[in-house]
């Protein structure tokens, strides 16, 4: 078919007097088509068709709603297919990610590197915070780093007795305690970095007691450094969007807001639902099915800790690190046994 610009050239061109012999030599278009074209009053149209009908149509207004309204979080689409199937959508998640992808950009992950570590010997711990609306919400994360376990805790603040009673939370949870756990350098952990010396540093007293008692060691990223304990980072990113942005923002639209306790009622569900039961992206396998063999690899849980500690104690946990050096850690790449026989039976 002639575009419309064509079409009117061979129309003014005969109404200027011109053959269709010479129409066809000054524009290249045949004198078939040309007569055609003469004959017609008017340019035609290109037909339009109806679009065939999507069963993701009546979802559609919901969707691009509750996109917009998300802003600027990102929900990702095997969240909202669980939402749009609750009210009767039962099409494939290829349709939904095709609309998606009409209305919103793709994000771009920084890429990490990541290390394996043998079963019970490492869990990953960190601090995040969101907001909720009305302000921040802090929440403390720990990962077994070879299985990818997660747990997840919505908290009022960051300290050190808050610090600790997460970390027994997260001990019950996972029914037993990792050889050794990776921090940054978070107040809560250390009070100064390379106190004793390099490497040798000068923990939080209730924290190090903590350790003592459950018998795990603390390590410590390298300054700047904390990509090092790159599946706690990651964990965090995956829980932020496939959990908090769209429980948030779905209360939001309805004039609620997360508080802490909603938001550990339901993040316990969705650990227990989703994030346990997901195909993890690097090992292939769910981490609930891992968990299963790396718990016969966690160190036993002890008598509760009370929280209560000496001075005394204290001042020898301190000066029993200081006897030695825990190093810290950029790439993990050599086996960790190493560090057993660094710490003296009974030093944390």
């Amino acid at each position: 078919m002639l575009n419309k610009e064509v079409y009117f050239m061979i129309h003014t061109l005969q109404r200027q007097g011109y053959s269709q012999r010479e129409i066809e030599r000054m524009t290249g278009v045949s004198r078939k088509t040309i007569s055609k074209y003469l004959n017609l009053s008017d340019f035609p149209e290109k037909k339009e068709y109806s679009p065939r009908p999507s069963k993701l149509d009546p979802f559609k207004e919901y969707l691009v709603k509750r996109v917009t309204l998300a802003l600027p979080y990102r929900i990702p689409a095997t969240v909202l297919i669980r939402e749009i199937a609750e009210m009767g959508y039962d099409g494939r998640l290829s349709i939904l990610k095709d609309f998606l992808f009409s209305v919103r950009p793709r994000p771009v992950e920084e890429e990490l590197v990541r290390f394996e570590t043998a079963p019970g010997k490492q869990m990953q711990v960190d601090f995040a915070t969101v907001n909720n609306g009305k302000g921040k919400l802090h929440i403390f994360l720990a990962e077994l780093a070879n299985c990818r376990r997660t747990y997840t805790e919505f908290i009022p603040n960051e300290q050190v007795d808050t610090f600790v009673s997460c970390h027994i939370n997260a001990f019950n949870h996972f029914g037993g305690v990792p050889r050794e756990i990776l921090y940054d350098n978070a107040k809560a952990v250390v009070i100064q970095r390379d106190f004793y010396g390099a490497g040798r540093h000068r923990f939080q007293d209730m924290f190090l007691d903590m350790c003592r008692h459950y018998g795990t060691v603390p390590r410590l990223c390298r300054p700047y450094r904390a990509k090092t304990k790159g599946k706690v980072e990651r964990f965090i990113n995956y829980m932020k969007h496939s959990f908090y942005y769209p429980e948030y923002t779905k209360l939001k639209m309805n004039g609620l807001t997360m508080d802490m306790e909603t938001a550990n009622i339901r993040v316990a569900h969705w650990n227990a639902e989703i994030a346990d039961k997901r195909i993890h992206a690097t090992t292939g396998r769910r981490p609930i099915d891992m968990f299963e063999e790396e718990k016969a690899h966690l160190l036993p849980l002890p008598a509760p800790y009370t929280g209560i500690y000496s001075a005394k104690a204290c001042e020898q946990a301190e000066a029993e690190t200081s006897a030695f050096t825990i190093p810290d850690i950029s790439v993990q790449t050599s086996s960790l046994d190493m560090y057993d026989t660094l710490i003296p039976t009974g030093v944390i």
